[in-house]
């Protein structure tokens, strides 16, 4: 019997012994290193450093699981004995699998004594944060962005067609849009003519995005193609500028206007709040990407018209077209109303120098205007 009592004592001080040793956490210290932004489909170098501290022999685990939008290529975990002073540095990859704007807050922590048996746990304050960039697609845009200079000589053939200064008419050729046909001096004429508007040159790019109609697919869907104009843009030597959701951002030629507007676009979400196109500078291109142009839209459309050297109505229809790889998919459901309505009224909003595109059957965003 007091063999027994002695060898519960012993367990006894014995386990008290490994609760004191883990009752208190080793210090740790952590240090994340990674680029504050890149783009979606891209990577990331990530340097992760820990440094434990402890006097007592403890089981130390730690954990750093990233958000889901941005995966680690291999996973940063260790699990040791440790005591004294050690530092670990843990070096991988981030895969950038979607746009948006990631934190996270630390790293997870674990430790007990050195049996394994009081485990405890906390999380290491060590926030980080990455800002992912919509990723952006070649793009064939004669129409739509070739012919933008933002200074030079303007000619026949360079600049933007202005069909409200009408420079002179001609005969109709073959491969004329129909929209520039003028009919009244055709009748008088009795052959089809053409108008020959001036040209003038665009001192901007703004592009907005519609986000109050469609949903989480044609946002982002939305965003990839305005960063490729936006980038197209810049490569013009224009300045650019994003707007979406009541926000725009300020225009300019240099790297940091771009990263401001992809920004903008890193964060965009569906919002119902009704759309408001910002103030164009004078001069400018402005093109707005929806999925069902509303009437208040074409309305506010014409209204930039004022300013803007050109207004195009890009019209992107969820399920009637195809991002960049995408295979060709049947069409089961017809345009939805507001964008039949807006292909009505094409030739019209033509007169007034708004440009109308509308993808549907199985067309590429990468031939937009082709």
């Amino acid at each position: 019997m007091t063999a027994a009592l002695l060898w519960l004592a012993l367990i006894a001080a014995v386990t008290g012994g490994l609760w004191w040793l883990a009752r208190r956490p080793p210090r740790v210290t952590v240090t994340r290193e990674v680029p504050g932004s890149g783009f979606e489909g891209g990577g990331l170098p990530l340097t992760v450093t820990v440094t434990v501290q402890s006097r007592r022999p403890l089981r130390v685990t730690l954990s750093d699981p990233t958000p889901r939008g941005v995966v680690p290529a291999h996973e940063l975990t260790a699990a040791a004995l440790h005591i004294g002073q050690t530092t670990q540095t843990f070096t991988t990859t981030l895969r950038l699998n979607r746009r948006g704007h990631f934190e996270w807050p630390g790293l997870d922590l674990a430790w007990a004594d050195p049996l394994g048996l009081f485990w405890q746990q906390t999380t290491l304050p060590a926030t980080t944060a990455v800002t992912v960039y919509p990723g952006t697609h070649g793009l064939l845009l004669p129409d739509l962005l070739r012919p933008l200079l933002s200074e030079g000589t303007l000619s026949r053939q360079l600049g933007l067609d202005d069909p409200l200064s009408l420079r002179s008419a001609r005969e109709y050729v073959t491969g004329d849009a129909p929209g520039r046909i003028h009919w009244r001096l055709s009748a008088r004429r009795g052959e089809l003519v053409v108008r020959e508007p001036e040209r003038t040159a665009a001192s901007s790019l703004t592009v907005f995005v519609d986000a109050s109609a469609g949903g989480s697919t044609f946002v982002d869907s939305a965003a990839r193609l305005a960063a490729s104009l936006l980038r197209e843009g810049q490569t013009l030597g224009l300045p650019v500028a994003a707007a979406a959701a009541g926000q725009v951002t300020p225009a300019g030629r240099g790297a940091d206007a771009l990263h401001a507007a992809l920004h903008l676009l890193a964060r965009l979400e569906p919002d119902p709040a009704p759309p408001a196109l910002p103030v164009t500078r004078a001069g400018g291109n402005l093109i707005i990407l929806t999925a069902r142009p509303s009437a208040d839209l074409t309305t506010q459309a014409l209204h930039a018209r004022a300013t803007a050297s050109r207004v195009s109505i890009v019209a992107l229809p969820e399920g009637f077209y195809l991002e960049p790889g995408e295979q060709a998919r049947r069409q089961w459901a017809g345009l939805p109303d507001a964008v039949r309505d807006l292909e009505r009224r094409a030739a019209v909003l033509a007169e007034s120098g708004i440009l109308v595109y509308v993808l549907r059957g199985n067309q590429s965003v990468l031939t937009l205007a082709g």
